[in-house]
């Protein structure tokens, strides 16, 4: 999905990905047909435990070179349906051909746990928020400029040491008329994702 806007000559080459990709625990491909190996894998939690939000995920250990032997920990506190009006004021336009979307908004806060500094965009990539009619989609990528959202502002993208945390809001897109039922964290195509369900 390509996304823009009009209203400047620089903001006309603003384009956004929503990316949907299935999670899943056997399966072997995300819902466009394409792989992608997650970035972070559990020490110690069973593959699909479930967590209530605002419980922490177990340790996750990252496999970017970069990071070796780096560890962080990642616990979703909230998460809200948008509404069209959102999408409207957000500064970005849909394509024709696209179907109407509403955003998600997920409240996150990332803990670097051991070892090498990391950036904290690198620690929530494999988010994922799930439907009630079971759709996938990671969050929402702008490539040029930004998106606004009511009272989720675009994350700072900060370096963080041992013991060092941030709390971040990131937006997903979902197909209007659904809603989420759930955060997931990707584990890799060969296990359940980790889940914290979404009441309401």
């Amino acid at each position: 999905m390509h996304l823009r806007t009009p209203r400047t000559a620089l903001a006309a080459t603003v384009a956004a990905l929503a990316l949907t990709l299935t999670a899943c625990g056997g399966g072997g491909e995300s819902a466009d047909g394409t792989s992608r190996p997650g970035k972070g894998k559990s020490e110690s939690a069973k593959a699909g435990a479930t967590f209530r939000l605002g419980e922490s995920s177990p340790i996750q250990k990252s496999t970017a070179q970069k990071y070796k032997g780096s560890t962080y920990t990642l616990t979703p506190t909230k998460v809200e349906t948008g509404t069209k009006a959102d999408m409207a004021a957000s500064g970005l336009k849909k394509d024709k051909d696209d179907e109407p979307q509403v955003p998600v908004y997920v409240w996150t806060t990332l803990k670097h746990v051991s070892g090498k500094p990391m950036a904290s965009g690198d620690m929530d990539d494999d988010l994922i928020v799930r439907t009630d009619k079971g759709k996938r989609t990671r969050a929402l990528i702008v490539l040029l400029g930004e998106a606004k959202w009511p009272d989720c502002p675009a994350p700072q993208n900060k370096t963080l040491s041992p013991g060092q945390s941030q709390k971040i809001c990131k937006a997903f897109l979902i197909p209007a008329g659904q809603r989420a039922s759930a955060v997931e964290l990707f584990q890799g195509f060969y296990k359940k994702p980790l889940e914290w369900p979404v009441n309401g």
